[in-house]
């Protein structure tokens, strides 16, 4: 079932990746046992995200070698995903939208929440827009029917993919874009300090982060200093070289932080930071 579902998924353009899965009592395939901090919910290839694929010959090469993996789909290419883990988390989403939740595909999720998927924003991860809702876009992925969670429950689906995709309603989209980046309220005397400062609080900000945070403030920070770079205040070279070393102490895999810094940077450079202001 897996390796239909995932054929499936890549004949629509969405790229497939194999993603470790528990057995019945709840142990990730990954063999690292009680260790493991996302049983059944990681990537089994050693690049992770980025060796995602719609080729059909090596999806059945994946799932010749792992017949029983969990399937992953890369968001930020056809859709992007609401991540709604909790009541609380739909409860919000309600209010948000004022009940008019858009009619798109639908996931049931394993624990019981449940993954929305939307028009691709542009925009990468984001964790906490609301209390249990997140967002996967580029540079995120999340698992799909047939998948199985820790719990023992599967992944099904309420409401399958159909041609449309909806847009992420505009409350939304401004809830994953967040508040317009903001510059100083006057002229910068000192740009190159100001930058050389700016490049050393958000590489500090991104090794400080903590699980379930990591990624969004990757990518806010490459954002931050996308900006710069568009201005002309950072070297691109040293902004991923800085980013991408405090990731590695955040205990962020190689291939995410790839993916992430590359979102943030690209975003950031479109809206330069005017240091003249």
């Amino acid at each position: 079932m897996s390796l239909r579902a995932a054929l499936a998924y890549a004949r629509h353009g969405i790229p497939v990746l194999p993603v470790h899965t528990p057995d019945r009592a709840g142990r990730c395939s990954c063999g690292r046992g009680a260790r493991c901090d996302s049983p059944g919910k990681h990537p089994l290839l050693r690049h992770g995200l980025s060796e995602a694929s719609t080729d059909p010959w090596q999806i059945h090469v994946w799932w010749a070698r792992w017949p029983r993996a969990n399937v992953g789909l890369r968001t930020g290419v056809v859709m992007d995903v609401a991540d709604v883990d909790s009541a609380e988390g739909w409860h919000g989403l309600h209010r948000l939208l004022h009940a008019a939740i858009p009619a798109g595909p639908q996931v049931r999720t394993g624990r019981g929440g449940r993954h929305l998927w939307f028009h691709p924003t542009g925009y990468g991860n984001r964790v906490g827009l609301l209390p249990g809702l997140d967002w996967r876009g580029a540079g995120g992925y999340v698992l799909a029917p047939p998948s199985r969670h820790v719990t023992g429950a599967d992944y099904t689906w309420l409401r399958p993919p159909e041609a449309f995709m909806p847009p992420a309603p505009d409350a939304l989209r401004e809830l994953i874009a967040g508040p317009p980046a903001a510059g100083p309220e006057r002229t910068v005397t000192h740009p190159g300090r100001y930058a050389g400062a700016a490049l050393e609080a958000e590489s500090d900000r991104v090794a400080g982060a903590v699980p379930g945070t990591r990624n969004d403030t990757l990518n806010r920070a490459a954002f931050s200093l996308g900006r710069l770079v568009g201005a002309g205040l950072l070297d691109e070279g040293t902004v991923r070289r800085e980013l991408t070393s405090a990731a590695r102490r955040a205990g962020l895999g190689a291939a995410e932080t790839r993916a992430t810094i590359r979102s943030g940077l690209t975003a950031g450079r479109r809206s330069p930071f005017d240091h003249a202001a």
